[in-house]
C-alpha cells in the first residue's frame, strides 16, 4: 500500500537519496527494488533495463563485443542513469557491477566506493551460507530466460559469493518472504 504522502528522501548534503540493491543474479534485487519504489512512491532504476535499452540484449551483447566491453558500457549505463534521475529512487544494479576491474572504467573505482558507502546500499544474496547461496543462486537463475548452463551459474556464484559477503554493506538474506525484506530495508533507513 503506497502511502498517502512519502517521506522526503534528500540526504542533509542536499544530494538525492538512493537506495541501491547489489548481490548476485536472482538475488531478487529487482523485484524487491521495485516493491519499495511502489511502497516509497519514488522511481525505480533497474540497471539490466537501462543497459538494454542503450545496448540491445546484454547476452547478444557479450557474445559481440566482449565482457570488457560490456562492462564498460555498463558502467556508463549507470553513471549516465545517476546524472539523468535527479529525484529519490531505488536501483537495481547488475549482478557483476561490484566485481568488475578497478580499472575497466575512468569513473568506475568512484562509482563502487560511492556503492559502498552509502549508508542505503544493500547487498541481496539467498543466503550467507556458502553452499545453501550457491544452491538457490543456481536454481533461481535457471528458471529466468537467459540462464547459462547450471555449471556456468554456479561457476559464477562460488566466484563471487566472497566478493559480496567480504562487502562493508549491510546483508539481507532473501530466502524469506518478500514482504519482511522490503520491510527490512525501509525500516533500517529510517522511513517506517
Amino acid at each position: 500500500m503506497l502511502s498517502q504522502t512519502p517521506k522526503p528522501l534528500c540526504r542533509t548534503d542536499g544530494k538525492r537519496f538512493a537506495i541501491t540493491l547489489i548481490g548476485p543474479g536472482g538475488a531478487g534485487k529487482s523485484t524487491v527494488a521495485a516493491l519499495i519504489a511502489e511502497r516509497l512512491g519514488i522511481a525505480f532504476v533497474d540497471l539490466d533495463r537501462r543497459f538494454s535499452d542503450r545496448g540491445g540484449d546484454i547476452s547478444e551483447y557479450i557474445n559481440r563485443f566482449g565482457y570488457d566491453a560490456y562492462t564498460r558500457e555498463n558502467i556508463e549505463t549507470y553513471r549516465v542513469a545517476l546524472q539523468q534521475n535527479r529525484d529519490p529512487c531505488v536501483a537495481a544494479l547488475s549482478s557483476g557491477f561490484m566485481t568488475y576491474r578497478r580499472d575497466i572504467h575512468p569513473e568506475y573505482a568512484r562509482l563502487r566506493r560511492d556503492v559502498e558507502q552509502s549508508a542505503s546500499t544493500f547487498v541481496l544474496i539467498p543466503s550467507l551460507n556458502y553452499e545453501i547461496c550457491v544452491a538457490e543462486t543456481v536454481r533461481r537463475q535457471l528458471t529466468r530466460p537467459f540462464a547459462g548452463p547450471p555449471t556456468k551459474e554456479e561457476a559464477v556464484i562460488r566466484e563471487r559469493f566472497r566478493v559480496y559477503v567480504d562487502l562493508p554493506i549491510r546483508k539481507i538474506e532473501t530466502m524469506q518472504p518478500l514482504q519482511l525484506i522490503v520491510d527490512e530495508i525501509v525500516k533500517s533507513i529510517g522511513l517506517i
